[in-house]
């Protein structure tokens, strides 16, 4: 029963418009980059924006979509999201909003968050959609392993990079169906390299204490 009371498609809807749009409708002259497009749902609803407020969106992605909208204020290009030469070629301003929702793999995700950071507007977003793992646990409504994985290490990538970056960004995240979060540009540095996370949780040290117990109790 409860994997039928949730829908994934209206879910992603919901999330992209609280939040993200919700958050952006004011900006005048809105600047968009998308990574990712799929079947357009956060494409229809950035072109929309861009029509109130006279704004340009540019989506890219490997498979050719260029054909599900015709709109003077969209660029689509078809290449790799980290052809880096090839993408920036078309910018001629940097970005009010960033969105990552292409392949989610950490290493993959946090390559672009690096490439394309200078991109960013001073107070700009960058979203990155996939980074919570609840949905997928054994059980719940979207049960499935890969994706459980993926997701928790797209999360403590994401963590890595906040570790070493606390005066430079502020970061937010939303755990509706799939998560999300915002990557909130705070000055022109540049990023620092992500650090490891090293938690003080040490399983093996609590079970050699335990057995040491029980056997002090012998």
């Amino acid at each position: 029963m409860f994997k039928e009371k949730i829908n994934p498609l209206q879910n992603y809807q919901d999330k992209i418009t609280k939040f993200i749009l919700d958050h952006e409708i004011d900006k005048k002259n809105i600047n968009i980059l998308e990574f990712g497009v799929r079947e357009g749902r956060s494409t229809k609803m950035f072109l929309d924006i861009c029509a109130k407020n006279e704004g340009k969106l540019i989506s890219v992605d490997v498979d050719d979509y260029s054909n599900l909208f015709n709109d003077n204020n969209w660029t689509f290009l078809k290449t790799r999201d980290d052809d880096y030469e090839k993408v920036s070629s078309y910018f001629s301003e940097d970005f009010d909003i960033i969105l990552i929702d292409s392949l989610h793999e950490p290493n993959h995700v946090s390559k672009l968050i690096y490439t394309y950071w200078k991109h960013l507007k001073l107070n700009g977003s960058m979203y990155i959609d996939d980074i919570s793992w609840l949905p997928y646990v054994k059980n719940s409504w979207r049960d499935h392993e890969y994706t459980e994985n993926i997701n928790r290490d797209t999360f403590n990538k994401i963590l890595e990079i906040q570790l070493s970056n606390f005066g430079n960004i502020n970061l937010i995240f939303s755990f509706s169906g799939s998560g999300m979060c915002r990557i909130v540009k705070q000055n022109h540095n540049e990023l620092s390299k992500p650090k490891l996370l090293f938690p003080r949780k040490n399983y093996i040290k609590k079970i050699l204490k335990k057995l040491l117990f029980l056997f002090k109790k012998d």
